[in-house]
């Protein structure tokens, strides 16, 4: 998760700076200097530095510190700089850590110069014009230290290891007929916009048409940076409010249609018995020359365990339908998976932000009042932005809500202790 999403928004700020201020009493005072008194941070051990952060937080940090610098070592090892693939994973573990450490250190080393502007006021106190550079530079210290003791309890909250992954995006018409399927192509429209603006690549990898327009069922590959981080919020279902196109008498139809966010997996993480795999061809037919009209190169793929059934038909050749058609699967396999995750965690604790799943009511979509309404948010959003890509702003806020539930959970923890 971007530190730059989290340190804007002010909910998130507000509620880091709460817990902070949680954390400070008499008792905590002593657990932090012991904390730093321990420390491997050069001159931390004077036992000057006293900040507000619980020692089991100092605790964190200083084992990430130690991990920090053994990644480090490793680094330096021929062995793994003969191999690319581990130097690539041991060098982005480390670049991972670099904001915690630095702010660390910061922290550490602006507490030292805090007890050394304080010993300064009392040196001072003939001299009014040197007390007040001391006063100021003293003042400084504090302010910066408790921007660094808010930066770093947001850097220590827990990340999800899917975020910085590619995504399968799934848009399936509900309830509504005909007009289900035009507004299922209109939010993947949405999506591919929102996209775009992202600087990401879309790609259809799997789709039918429905009669009336739209899609009865589409799905986006989506490449990019942090891709899942930003639209796993999206699962669930999007219901529609307006008058439809196939609709004569002017009357509002309620519709819907489901969004499924599935993280791209590789053949280690999803085992898949070739056994349980019915595949057959058919011609794709529609555009794309004689080729596809001629040849199968359609695949129609069913896996029998879980009743899946992909239909693939926008690669060219039947070898990259196949291919397509298996990554797809993978991809709804995790999926599955997740939701079984995801359900375990909902009967220990109700997220607010939901649950992620595709049977959960997300979102309203009111065209008479041009109005978005996010259920988890209780918020609203301009519907004709929305639909053009604009949805950064309900994304922020689902993000800023995930993010004091973690906080919320770092608190419950330093009270249990």
């Amino acid at each position: 998760m971007s530190l730059s999403i989290l340190v804007s928004n002010p909910l998130v700020v507000e509620r880091a700076r709460g817990l902070v201020s949680s954390f400070q009493s008499v008792s905590l005072n002593q657990r932090v200097k012991k904390a730093c008194l321990k420390s491997k941070v050069p001159g931390a051990r004077s036992g000057l530095c006293v900040c507000a952060l619980p020692s089991y937080v100092m605790d964190k940090l200083e084992n990430t510190q130690t991990t920090h610098k053994e990644l480090t070592m490793r680094l330096a090892d021929p062995e793994v700089a003969g191999d690319p693939k581990e130097y690539m994973r041991i060098s982005r573990q480390a670049s991972e850590m670099n904001a915690v450490i630095e702010a660390y250190e910061r922290l550490v080393a602006a507490g030292l110069e805090l007890d050394e502007a304080k010993e300064m006021m009392k040196d001072a106190a003939g001299d009014p014009e040197m007390l007040t550079m001391a006063q100021d530079e003293a003042q400084q210290l504090k302010d910066e230290l408790v921007e660094l003791e808010e930066k770093l309890t947001l850097l220590l909250l827990p990340t999800d290891p899917l975020d910085e992954r590619n995504i399968m995006l799934e848009v399936r018409a509900g309830t509504g007929g005909d007009e289900a399927g035009i507004w299922a192509g209109d939010l993947m429209r949405m999506y591919q916009r929102f996209a775009e603006s992202e600087g990401w690549k879309v790609t259809a990898v799997s789709g039918t048409e429905a009669d009336m327009g739209g899609y009865k069922e589409v799905v986006l590959e989506i490449t990019g940076e942090k891709v899942y981080s930003k639209l796993k919020f999206e699962a669930g279902v999007h219901r529609v409010q307006r008058v439809p196109a196939t609709e004569s008498g002017g009357r509002v139809h309620t519709s819907t249609a489901t969004v499924a966010v599935m993280p791209e997996v590789d053949e280690v993480e999803v085992k898949i018995d070739p056994g349980d795999i019915d595949m057959s061809t058919a011609r794709s037919g529609g555009a794309g020359g004689q080729n596809v009209n001629k040849v199968e190169t359609a695949v129609d793929l069913m896996h029998k365990p879980t009743g899946i059934r992909i239909f693939c038909t926008e690669e060219r050749s039947q070898l990259k339908n196949r291919i397509r058609a298996m990554q797809i699967l993978r991809a709804k396999l995790f999926d599955l998976q997740l939701a079984e995750q995801h359900a375990e965690i909902s009967s220990r604790r109700k997220s607010q932000v939901g649950s992620g799943s595709r049977s959960e009511k997300i979102r309203t979509y009111n065209y008479k009042d041009n109005r978005v309404s996010d259920h988890r948010a209780k918020a609203n959003f301009d519907l004709n932005n929305f639909m053009g890509g604009d949805i950064k702003g309900a994304i922020d806020t689902l993000l800023a809500m995930e993010q004091q539930e973690k906080l919320e959970e770092l608190a419950a923890e330093f009270i249990q202790l």
